[in-house]
């Protein structure tokens, strides 16, 4: 692999890489995407062509272990239809692949600037004949239900007949993550084909469980008659072409894919028909392609020298396919794996913790668009906490169609075969992740409507679940959170528990202190008419507030050894061989794993799968942490963070790829010298793959969202709060001059360089108000149309 500025370059065909290659060269626009598959190969142990359409699930029911363990439910976002099907035969051989025949030259190139990509290789057949395969594959960025292939054919070495057959697939399932193979995972059924003339036919079905209706249709052209047929569960096209040495001939495959979700439709299979019927050909279609993402580029700018640049610039392609602005006008959340694989089954987590704060500052309508995701789910959330026991919205930690709980309650160790009860679904702490995400969106964009209706309204309850959770305990003279499971996710439980749950999880308990004050701060700050119309709505009264004031005063923040414990009891626990074990194992990311192979437990010792305290650091700068801890009533010294930050990286395994992205950003802070090892580790996660084999299944977006937000916010200390924009600057020395625009409270383009000890902030010309720029140093204001030059703090 080769990267420059805007390509990524494969070359060779290489089995053992192709699922990964597919990950990484998957194309989408936010409403649907299509992994880089080659369009004459099937799903098999080498290939997997998939497309999803973002947010269309669907549940189904499964044996487990033939029955012995029970029955497990999942909903999976559906891997539909397959548009890429093109295949090819010369001479009335066997059809081609690579897997079928030599391969002299093969290279597939990813055009990130245009969206495009594109594949050459050349098929040695035999008697000195040689074909040459070019495609160019969009998913269209313009129009978000279209999609194209061209596919253009060159023979050497003499003339031959060529067989191309052009196919719609319905018989697909979903199989692409090999621990979920010996579930349930046939999710489309009622498939049917036909021909609608033209030079066009359609597949349309349903999925089996949440009836969502698809309809998909395909206009293939190639200068001379095409045949259409049908064969099971598929609708082809098929066109004989002549070939003649140094003359190339082309088939251009025109795709349009509808669902019933789809707003301003009728039915979905005519929607397709029509769409493909009025669609240009390919030359157009590829025009606009490139001019939206020309648009994209210009609003989502970003410098950065060298290899690191590379990389960022392919995780910021990967982001904005997955959560377009065409994402404004859906009902979605942030799929954790993107729309690129069915790895933790299309689900939402809490990735948007880390995508959201870069999409704030770029595209503030899909940031809005997502959090209406959560507003739309707050009844369930608040019927989940009723169903505990208690007030206020339990989001769940895992969430898909309609916001109930979707982690799965049994998981499968690889390692040791069994099958294991799952208790991450005690992650409570996911209802602060949003909380922070509404806070920090309005901050950054300004949208007061949105904070004073569902943002508050969002904040409330989640803040009134945190202080209903909390129970007071005379003996520490604090209040407590009890029973539930931190973002380390490796404990689960105390050695030898017969429950799950662990008490006063650092994290869950100043974060929930955050929630509260920002609740508080947000009720209190609303106009007096719509802070009655709130409190009547919700029987809100000032006792309640009080509470949450004294709440958000007293959690209790557990310390050992003069830092803070990861829980209540942390200190208490063993210490691990973590040379002996790396030793034995080499790649142990999967402690937990390991260890219960061994019939051992995670639970047993001080070790951690990613940061869980450090997360602080993550969400909060140093001043607003040293605030909160200090609301909490202690006296965060720089010693004590110091202290915090060495005991937890001697005692992490980073078995996520946000683990380095966090370690990266908080060390960027406390040691500088050692940031760059783990932003590299952050930047290198899914490119080379590091967590052994889970690339293949889908990239990971908070991850690649937050090596960006590492870029625009940690390196510059960049923060929103109180109207105006705070910077402190840490350059780092492998990373001292990078730029990027900014979208900031009505003021498109807001540019910033820094480079050498030197800050440049430009506004560009408007009739706005200025732009308050606050450093730890000075304050400056801005003025649209003005350049500002700042020369930084040695």
């Amino acid at each position: 692999m080769t990267a420059t500025a805007f390509t990524w370059d494969y070359v060779h065909y290489d089995p053992a890489e192709e699922r990964l290659r597919e990950s990484l060269c998957t194309l989408g626009n936010g409403y649907f995407a299509t992994r880089g598959a080659l369009p004459e190969c099937t799903a098999d142990d080498v290939h997997y062509p998939g497309t999803y359409v973002a947010g269309c699930y669907n549940r189904l029911t499964s044996t487990v272990a033939g029955g012995e363990v029970g029955h497990v439910e999942n909903e999976d976002m559906v891997n539909l239809p397959n548009w890429l099907p093109l295949s090819f035969r010369a001479g009335g051989g066997d059809w081609l692949t690579p897997d079928t025949a030599p391969v002299p030259e093969h290279r597939q190139t990813l055009h990130l600037d245009s969206g495009v990509l594109e594949r050459n290789t050349r098929f040695a057949l035999g008697g000195g004949l040689v074909l040459t395969v070019r495609q160019l594959r969009v998913v269209h960025m313009a129009d978000p239900h279209l999609a194209a292939l061209r596919t253009e054919f060159t023979v050497a070495g003499a003339g031959t007949d060529l067989e191309v057959v052009a196919a719609l697939d319905g018989d697909v399932t979903n199989s692409g993550v090999p621990r979920y193979r010996d579930l349930a995972g046939r999710h489309l059924t009622h498939v049917h084909t036909g021909d609608a003339g033209d030079g066009i036919v359609w597949l349309r079905c349903r999925t089996r469980t949440s009836d969502i209706r698809i309809g998909m249709a395909a206009r293939t052209s190639a200068g001379t008659p095409v045949t259409p047929g049908r064969q099971h569960l598929r609708a082809t096209q098929r066109v004989t072409l002549r070939l003649e040495p140094g003359r190339t001939a082309t088939v251009d495959k025109v795709v349009a894919l509808h669902t019933s979700r789809d707003p301003a439709i009728s039915d979905p299979l005519q929607a397709a028909v029509d769409r493909v019927t009025d669609a240009p050909g390919f030359d157009e279609l590829l025009a606009g392609h490139r001019t939206a993402w020309g648009l994209l580029w210009r609003r989502a700018r970003l410098e950065v020298p060298g290899e690191a640049g590379a990389i960022l610039r392919l995780h910021l392609f990967h982001v904005l396919q997955t959560l377009s602005p065409h994402t404004a006008d859906l009902d979605v959340g942030v799929p954790a794996r993107g729309l690129h694989g069915e790895a933790y089954r299309g689900h939402v987590f809490w990735d948007e913790l880390f995508v959201l704060p870069y999409l704030n500052l770029h595209f503030p309508e899909v940031s809005r668009a997502l959090l209406h995701y959560r507003h739309r789910r707050l009844e369930r959330a608040r019927a989940s906490a009723r169903a505990i026991g208690r007030r206020g919205a339990l989001y769940p930690w895992q969430s898909g169609s309609d916001g109930r709980e979707e982690t799965q309650q049994l998981h499968l160790n690889p390692r040791s075969g069994r099958w294991l009860p799952d208790h991450s679904h005690l992650q409570h702490h996911v209802g602060s992740a949003i909380a922070y995400n509404v806070w920090q969106y309005c901050e950054a964009s300004g949208d007061a409507e949105f904070l004073h209706t569902k943002g508050a309204e969002t904040l409330l309850q989640i803040a009134r679940f945190w202080a209903d959770s909390a129970t007071w305990d005379e003996r520490l003279g604090r209040h407590r959170i009890r029973g539930v499971v931190g973002p380390d996710e490796y404990h689960e439980a105390y050695p030898g528990a017969t429950e799950p749950g662990l008490d006063d999880n650092a994290y869950t308990n100043v974060t929930a202190s955050w929630v509260l004050t920002r609740a508080l701060d947000t009720v209190n700050s609303l106009p007096e008419p719509r802070r009655r119309e709130l409190a009547e709505r919700t029987e809100l009264d000032g006792g309640e507030l009080e509470r949450w004031e004294e709440i958000s005063r007293t959690l209790h923040v557990p310390f050992h050894e003069g830092v803070i414990s990861q829980f209540e009891g942390y200190g208490d626990l063993a210490e691990l061989d973590w040379a002996g074990y790396r030793e034995r194992y080499g790649d142990i990311r999967r402690l937990d794993r390991i260890l219960e192979a061994e019939n051992d437990s995670v639970n047993n010792y001080r070790a951690s799968k990613q940061a869980d305290v450090l997360m602080l650091g993550y969400l909060f700068s140093p001043a607003e942490l040293r605030a909160l801890l200090g609301r909490l009533g202690h006296d965060l010294d720089d010693d004590t963070w110091r202290r915090t930050v060495d005991h937890y990286l001697a005692r992490t395994s980073h078995g996520s790829t946000l683990s380095g992205l966090v370690h990266g950003w908080v060390l960027a802070r406390a040691r500088r010298a050692e940031a760059w090892a783990f932003c590299q580790e952050a930047l290198r996660g899914d490119v080379a793959d590091l967590q052994g084999g889970t690339t293949g299944e889908g990239i990971h977006l908070g991850a690649m969202g937050g090596t960006l937000d590492l870029i625009q916010r940690c390196l510059t200390g960049l923060e929103t709060r109180a109207g105006a924009l705070w910077l402190d600057p840490v350059p780092l020395p492998e990373l001292s001059s990078y730029g990027f625009s900014i979208r900031y409270q009505g003021h498109w383009g807001v540019r910033f360089r820094l480079e050498h000890g030197h800050l440049e902030i430009a506004v560009p010309a408007s009739d706005l108000p200025p732009i308050d720029v606050r450093l730890p140093d000075r304050a400056v204001q801005i003025q649209p149309g003005d350049t500002s030059r700042l020369v930084l703090p040695g």
